[in-house]
Parts: structure tokens; C-alpha cells; sequence
């Protein structure tokens, strides 16, 4: 498939700039494969689409505080980094701006107490090894995306209510909409929650750049599932019970463990269409942008001319896009 299949159009004042004062007061796009109904209704309504027995999986990642500012000490010029991964003691991963005019060995420093060496760099794929003095994330940022150009007052507010071990660069934003009362309510009405772990890093949001989408390759990100997890997916499965991806990093979770049988691990999963999903039935999931992984995974649970159909229909509806956006629940 070509990436201008997976293209579309969207006016900047779509997207979504701030989050709502309210989690759950965000809109919900249902789509049921089976009669092909969509309705909207407000993400607390998704309990009217939740059933007794289904499983929801859930991304406890937490996002770091991965975005510094700092100067290059021979020339004051100022420097951006994103942390990727921590690979060793104080040594990370990191995307660079601008890498090309930053020199082997060259030194960056942030705040008054904090340094970092550039050890190595890969032009190619934009990203370098830097030896910090200390812990950089104590002068961290939370990384908001390139399209959102207004601070948030609360940080909390790009990180799910259930969040729990750090390692993202970005958010699972489907988890966003959820509240600790809508969870309990859920519960109670007999749906389990399950936990999984993925790290949101650069192959989430990387763009593809290869006009055939088969040649464009993902970079790793690291994933957890816990036997809490497999257990209550493998019940689920084995009754026919539904399981339900919240998020788009949920659903590449659980479907890397299903191709490779590894509970820990790195995937490069690409899921794009046609792809047979092993473990998921229902995903619930943002907008996304256009030509984005995301928008392919989306076109492979439920088809491209249908993915674009719905999109085109929350326009209709003034739904507002991408992280801070609306939602769908696809079943």
C-alpha cells in the first residue's frame, strides 16, 4: 500500500490544544464491525458499549520529563534534546537539534549543575548517545507533541490516571479519557482491568517517509506483560470474551506478545493492513495524523475506506483531533 492511501485532510483548528476540564466529558465515536453502525455519544456513554466479562488492557507507562534546553559550552549555541532511552548509567538515547552542528565529544550544558557529552550519532535516523553528568530528567520538560503549541497548566493532565512506571516520550492518549470513578463504575460492572506496559519512544511517532509503507521500518520500543495480564486474556480468549485495547501501544503490547510468545521485550511491530489480529477485539483509540502507523493500525482493525469514512465524519461533528482530542471505540 502507498502512504498517500492513508493521507487526509485536516484544518489546523482541529486539532486539539488543550485537554478538557473534564477526562471523560471528551467525545466517543463508536463503530461496530458486525452492522456497521456508528453513533457519537461522550467517552462516560463507552460503559453502555463495555459488557460484563470483557477485558480491558490498559498501558501503565509513565511519560518522562524528556525535553531539555541547553547551550553548547565552546559557542552558547542553544541545543534541544528528547530523551529516548536510558542505555546505561546517565547515557541515553536522545533525538538532537540541530545534531548536525553538534560535534563528537562536544559538550552541552543544561541549568547550572548538569553537562552531557555527545559520544555518538546516527544522521541517518536523527538521533545520538549522550553521557550526562547527572540525572537529566531533574531538568526535564514533559516532551508535549510538535502540534501542540500551548502549555498545559498541569502535566498530570498528558499522563493517564493509571500511570505507573516511567519510560515514555509521549503519552498513550486513549487512557487519557479515563477517570478513577468511570473505572470503578466499569468494574463494578464486571469488566476487568489488566495492565501492560509499553514505552512510548520514537517508533510511535517517527513519520514514514518511504512511499511503500512495507519499506518503512519501526524503531523498538520496550514492552511488559505481566502473568496478571496473560492469565486474564488467555480466560478471555479460551470463553470467548471480548478483549479490549486501550490505545493503540495496548494493542501492539499484547499482539507482539502473541506473534513472538515474549512477555519482555522489545517490538518493532508495524501493524498495518492486512493484518490478522490474534488477540484484540475492540480497540479504542484517538485520532490520529495523517500517514501516521497509527492511522495505518487503525485502517488494519477495521479497513482503510472505513478509517477515512469516520474520520471524515468527526470532522462533521467537530471533533477535536490527536492528543488532547476526541476518541473511538472500535468493536
Amino acid at each position: 500500500m502507498h502512504l498517500n492511501d492513508f493521507d487526509y485532510d485536516l484544518p489546523e483548528h482541529f486539532i486539539a490544544q488543550t485537554p478538557l476540564e473534564k477526562r471523560d466529558h471528551s467525545k466517543l465515536l463508536t463503530y461496530n464491525r458486525a452492522t456497521g453502525k456508528a453513533d457519537i455519544k461522550q467517552f462516560f456513554g463507552i460503559l453502555d458499549c463495555l459488557q460484563k466479562g470483557d477485558v480491558l488492557v490498559v498501558n501503565n507507562t509513565r511519560v518522562i520529563p524528556a525535553r531539555l534546553f541547553g547551550t553548547k559550552v565552546n559557542t552558547g549555541a542553544r541545543i534541544e534534546v528528547l530523551l529516548l532511552k536510558e542505555i546505561g548509567k546517565n547515557t541515553w538515547e536522545a533525538l538532537v537539534k540541530p545534531l548536525k552542528r553538534l560535534r563528537l565529544n562536544e559538550t552541552v550544558r543544561f541549568g547550572n549543575q548538569v553537562t552531557a557529552q555527545l559520544v555518538h550519532k546516527d544522521e541517518a535516523q536523527g538521533t545520538a548517545t549522550l553521557v550526562f553528568s547527572d540525572d537529566p530528567q531533574q531538568l526535564g520538560e514533559t516532551p508535549l507533541p510538535h502540534y501542540i503549541t500551548k502549555q498545559i497548566k498541569d502535566a498530570e493532565r498528558y499522563q493517564t490516571v493509571y500511570n505507573k512506571t516511567a519510560g515514555s516520550v509521549a503519552a498513550p492518549t486513549a487512557g487519557l479519557h479515563w477517570t478513577p470513578e468511570l473505572l470503578a463504575t466499569a468494574q463494578q460492572k464486571g469488566v476487568t482491568f489488566v495492565e501492560v506496559l509499553l514505552h512510548v519512544g520514537i517508533g510511535t511517532f517517527r513519520p514514514v517517509k518511504t512511499d511503500n509503507i512495507q519499506d518503512h521500518k519501526m524503531h523498538s520500543e520496550y514492552y511488559e506483560i505481566p502473568p496478571t495480564a496473560q492469565t486474564e486474556i488467555a480466560k478471555a480468549k479460551r470463553q470467548g470474551r471480548r478483549v479490549i485495547c486501550v490505545g493503540t501501544t495496548s494493542m501492539r503490547a499484547v499482539e507482539s506478545f502473541a506473534l513472538t510468545g515474549k512477555t519482555v521485550g522489545d517490538t518493532d511491530i508495524f501493524i498495518y493492513p492486512p493484518f490478522n489480529f490474534k488477540i484484540a477485539d475492540a480497540l479504542i483509540t484517538n485520532f490520529h495524523l495523517p500517514k501516521s502507523t497509527l492511522i495505518m493500525l487503525v485502517a488494519a482493525f477495521i479497513g482503510r475506506e472505513k478509517t477515512l469514512e469516520l474520520y471524515e465524519i468527526a470532522k462533521r461533528d467537530n471533533f477535536r483531533f490527536f492528543s488532547f482530542g476526541d476518541c473511538m471505540f472500535l468493536s
